[in-house]
């Protein structure tokens, strides 16, 4: 038994991660009253962006420098999805757009992109299969603690991680400490719940929705990232991400909207995602596919025991998909 959960909670955790960075970033979208369906696209565009920036920094040096081999693909990604999170600003929060259409039409835009650029740096680099490799910015990201072998089953299901991996972590407690601890939080909740009357009491709403959304793509962003260059090992391919970034958003309403819960849901959802390789089914692929639907139905669950128990504080933000108008106020 002890050697199956040291074979599988790594796993689930490795799958867990990117869900941690795309649900958290959502949810602190989210508390601003934005709903940000382009979560997908986002982390695509952060993955690709780490992909470009490593490749260019791989093709142009022979002797790579192990903190710009992390720096500028963690800059690329951050930049990619700055810019995705203004975009969706800009279309939302400046002109109004509605936010449904416009969170869709950013994951179609996010995933042309990545695939746009990822077929030509799969050309440029002139690989025989349609993916492409970049094992030594891979090394440096996916690097770990150097004794965790020496401390036995501990420090494998603990401490096997990447730097990353903890980040994901750090960022989630951090993000509830802000939301639930701090004036600055008590703020974006309010925005989140009522606008107009956060506009009346000083509150720059405009101001709080664009920091929120534009700090929750950059960690959704991160997800993406970290994806490529430790979960996949550095390897790039298009469409490979899958259903990901749907989980994510599915995960900020099985966790309540509270960023703390989402560093045990991801782990959990990410050992449901793995959950058929582990589990013998003989050649009986129909088996397979009843365990791969695991994680969709405990979403499924999660809404009708939120639908059932409608409390108050396992609801979302009042004002979250709607435009604020002032001129309404």
């Amino acid at each position: 038994m002890l050697d199956f959960f040291i074979r599988f909670i790594p796993r689930a955790v490795g799958q867990g991660i990117p869900l941690m960075f795309g649900s958290v970033g959502e949810t602190l979208t989210e508390k601003s009253g934005n709903l940000n369906l382009g979560t997908a696209g986002i982390m695509y565009v952060g993955g690709i962006c780490g992909v470009i920036g490593a490749f260019l920094y791989e093709t142009g040096t022979e002797t790579m420098n192990p903190f710009l081999g992390i720096a500028i693909p963690l800059f690329c990604c951050l930049l990619g999805s700055l810019l995705m999170g203004l975009l969706y600003c800009f279309l939302t929060v400046s002109l109004r757009a509605n936010q449904n259409v416009t969170g869709l039409a950013m994951t179609t835009f996010g995933v042309g992109f990545g695939n746009f650029f990822g077929g030509s740096l799969i050309k440029l680099s002139g690989a025989d299969v349609p993916s492409i490799a970049l094992s030594k910015s891979s090394g440096f990201f996916a690097a770990k603690l150097p004794f965790a072998e020496r401390l036995g089953w501990f420090g494998k299901i603990f401490l096997s991680y990447s730097f990353l991996a903890y980040a994901a972590i750090v960022i989630a407690l951090a993000a509830s400490y802000v939301i639930n601890k701090t004036r600055v939080g008590l703020n974006l909740r309010a925005v989140g719940e009522s606008p107009a009357t956060a506009d009346a009491a000083g509150i720059d709403v405009i101001r709080y929705k664009y920091a929120a959304t534009c700090i929750g793509a950059m960690i959704s962003g991160l997800g993406g990232l970290y994806y490529v260059f430790d979960y996949a090992s550095g390897v790039w391919s298009n469409d490979a991400f899958g259903d990901r970034g749907w989980l994510a958003i599915a995960l900020v309403i099985f966790t309540i909207w509270e960023p703390i819960h989402s560093i045990w849901a991801s782990i959990a959802f990410g050992g449901l995602y793995i959950l058929h390789m582990f589990i013998p089914a003989g050649t009986n692929l129909a088996i397979k596919e009843i365990y791969q639907m695991a994680p969709f139905l405990a979403t499924i669950f999660m809404l009708i025991l939120t639908s059932i128990h409608n409390k108050k504080e396992n609801q979302p933000p009042a004002s979250l998909g709607l435009s604020y108008f002032r001129e309404d106020r």
